[in-house]
């Protein structure tokens, strides 16, 4: 199956799939462009109630696809360009939607995959499960507003595990730590997902969206904002140097893609 974002929308209802199963769904560029479409495409749908966030098949999103790593990330522009210009306008899209995103988590949710739930307001989860960020095996950090996402929903100290350590958390580790509404049996997900789309689909619309707004408006250490940690603002060029991608062109930025690739240990 090609790669792509699946979209369906029924009684007020849109599913959206991260379709790539060849890769456990991990997202390419396109897949990024083509979530930013879909969901400024849901923007203007006003009988819109509930959208529901899904993979295709048993995995939610490996992370992104580093088989296209070689042809961009070794040069800031065009790194700059991926996170900036493709990546972030797709997470922002999501995050501007006005009714309530459900998301159904099951297998890897890693790296592009945490992003992306992060961007839901309900996320359940099966019991197998598995969240992380595990980029420094491949000698990269997280790009600045994106690390400020996952900060702001999975915790500061589930993202400096996750980031400084490769941690990999389970479901219910991740419910502890509040990231996660519920988790189910593996063959439950699928049932308690679409109940929990179809109870939010009974209530009032308009107060959702206003809700949502709300919620929106409160939210501390906002993405696009400056990140407040721990009573300090910072803006994201202060955070990493005058350019956060300048690390481009970096030997172990090279050596971790190209030896994931390789099928082989990094030496950094």
């Amino acid at each position: 199956m090609q790669a792509g974002i699946g979209v369906s929308l029924q009684g007020g209802v849109a599913r959206v799939t991260l379709c790539h199963p060849a890769r456990l769904n991990a997202m390419t560029r396109q897949m990024w462009r083509d979530l930013r479409r879909v969901f400024s495409e849901l923007a203007g749908q006003p009988e819109l109630r509930c959208v529901l966030v899904s993979g295709e098949g048993a995995h939610f999103c490996a992370g992104g696809d580093i088989s296209e790593y070689p042809a961009f990330r070794f040069e800031a522009a065009s790194l700059r360009q991926f996170h900036e210009a493709e990546v972030w306008p797709a997470l922002q899209a999501m995050l501007d939607c006005d009714v309530p995103l459900v998301a159904q988590i099951a297998g890897n949710c890693m790296g592009a995959g945490l992003e992306i739930a992060s961007c839901c307001d309900l996320r359940l989860a099966a019991a197998g499960a598995r969240f992380g960020a595990p980029i420094a095996r491949l000698g990269f950090p997280m790009a600045p507003r994106e690390a400020a996402l996952v900060v702001r929903e999975a915790g500061l100290l589930t993202a400096r595990e996750m980031l400084l350590e490769a941690a990999v958390l389970d479901a219910p580790q991740m419910l502890a730590r509040g990231f996660l509404s519920r988790v189910l049996p593996d063959d439950g997900l699928a049932a308690a997902a679409q109940a929990t789309v179809q109870q939010v689909v009974a209530l009032a619309p308009q107060a959702a969206r206003m809700n949502k707004q709300t919620l929106r408006a409160l939210m501390p250490n906002q993405p696009q904002a400056p990140v407040f940690i721990e009573g300090v603002a910072m803006n994201y060029e202060a955070i990493a140097g005058a350019d956060p991608y300048a690390y481009a062109a970096s030997a172990e930025h090279r050596e971790g893609v190209h030896a994931f690739l390789d099928k082989r240990k990094p030496a950094f």
